[in-house]
């Protein structure tokens, strides 16, 4: 999807050579682009005749297991965590799929299987090492650099974080996945909506929208069809977990019942076969303070009309640890929403772009029409098109002061779409 081409890529081996390449691009003048973890559909992970910071070397994770963190480089993915931290039956709350980048994934947010129970990625962070326009490297955290900590956690243009130290929780888990006919949408989203109002905080569920794969585990005749499916865990006592979700797996009869006790990277790896590299994507997102019948129709009726097969249209529901945080703690702002709406337009031929991005682009803008949508959320920006102002809500003017006190003259401004206060602002 993303077609551009840098000067330069700096593969950085570490925090002088990512200094380095600050210097070198203030000196020449150069756009700059940030490569992390790589899993990057928005396409700012690239820029045209300029230079790529390239941080996908830099992936190392160091557990203290007696001070229950994590030390992550900036290059790491969501699997090297979870590889490294259950060693000791630990994990922080990160993504669900294991290929994701933790920097740009935690940067804008970061919600997961674990976050009603512990929050965003971007809540379990303790600190962070930055480089900075001024070619300056900081430690940030609540009590050092404290604005600089607030902005980078929802905001991430201020700077390249090098590494994240996060807080880390003991984690097992029970997985629940079973999916349904379309026909079924009604009753299986009424039960969901009615089980989440109650849910342990240990419990946490994504319903979609999507069609059947053509694989084994399904049953050839539903392969294709419409169906909406949920993924969930639970992390409580794994003798009584399938009793949890009960009221889920009986609100209709399943087309297949995958759920089972399973190890969390096994659980987080889940989902990586369907976004492989070379795949085509495009994804939005838009938040709900209710699911009405309009937006489940919306789910059903947008999943019937894809262009690709491959596409899912997902209801997040959150609440939990994410809102007892005030919206104005972090630069994330949208903490109060209960429910999130993405659409993931994921298709394969270039032939296709067209079409799929129209697809979704409409969907959302359905959504984002009815009283209960509105706002935006930074992992899922489309090609970030839209206003800052969804994004960041009442803390955008906090985040241009920071982003013109850090980052003058923009030198990060492909990694987020706050820009400085010029001299005439």
């Amino acid at each position: 999807m993303i077609d551009r081409y840098p000067a330069i890529v700096a593969r950085c081996a570490g925090v002088a050579d990512v200094v380095a390449s600050v210097t070198f691009a203030r000196e020449h003048d150069l756009p700059l682009a940030v490569r992390s973890g790589g899993h990057n559909v928005a396409g700012t992970a690239v820029c045209d005749g300029g230079l790529v910071v390239d941080l996908s070397a830099m992936r190392s994770v160091r557990v203290d297991p007696d001070r229950r963190t994590a030390r992550v480089e900036g290059g790491a993915t969501l699997g090297d965590v979870d590889r490294e931290t259950q060693l000791f039956g630990l994990a922080t709350a990160l993504g669900v799929v294991s290929e994701t980048g933790v920097a740009g994934l935690t940067l804008n947010g970061g919600y997961g299987h674990l976050s009603r129970q512990y929050g965003l990625a971007l809540d379990n962070l303790r600190s962070v090492d930055v480089v900075t326009a001024d070619e300056k490297v900081h430690t940030a955290s609540a009590d050092r650099n404290a604005d600089l900590f607030w902005g980078i956690r929802g905001g991430g243009s201020l700077g390249i974080v090098t590494s994240f130290e996060f807080d880390l929780h003991e984690v097992e888990v029970y997985a629940f996945f079973a999916w349904f006919r379309a026909d079924d949408a009604a009753a299986v989203m009424e039960r969901t909506l009615e089980w989440t109002v109650d849910a342990p905080r240990e419990a946490g569920v994504l319903a979609f929208a999507a069609h059947v794969p053509d694989l084994e585990e399904f049953p050839a005749e539903a392969w294709g069809d419409p169906a909406v499916a949920m993924l969930g865990s639970y992390r409580g006592d794994l003798e009584t977990a399938a009793d949890v979700f009960d009221p889920l797996r009986t609100s209709a009869t399943p087309i297949v019942d995958l759920s089972g006790s399973m190890d969390y990277v096994s659980l987080q790896s889940m989902l990586d076969e369907d976004y492989p590299d070379g795949l085509r994507y495009y994804w939005k997102a838009v938040y709900l303070t209710e699911v009405t019948d309009d937006v489940v129709d919306i789910m059903v009726r947008y999943t019937e009309s894809a262009p690709s097969k491959l596409s899912t249209i997902d209801l997040w529901c959150l609440g939990g640890a994410v809102e007892e945080v005030p919206n104005d703690a972090t630069a994330f702002f949208h903490r109060d929403k209960p429910y999130m709406l993405t659409v993931e337009a994921n298709w394969e031929d270039r032939d296709d772009d067209d079409a799929n991005v129209t697809w979704a682009r409409e969907a959302i803008a359905d959504a984002s029409e009815l009283a209960v949508g509105g706002g935006s959320y930074g992992n899922f920006p489309g090609l970030n098109e839209d206003p800052a102002k969804l994004r960041f809500g009442d803390n955008y003017e906090r985040m241009v002061d920071l982003k013109t006190e850090f980052d003058p003259e923009n030198l990060f401004g492909s990694t987020g779409p706050v820009a400085p206060r010029s001299d005439s602002n």
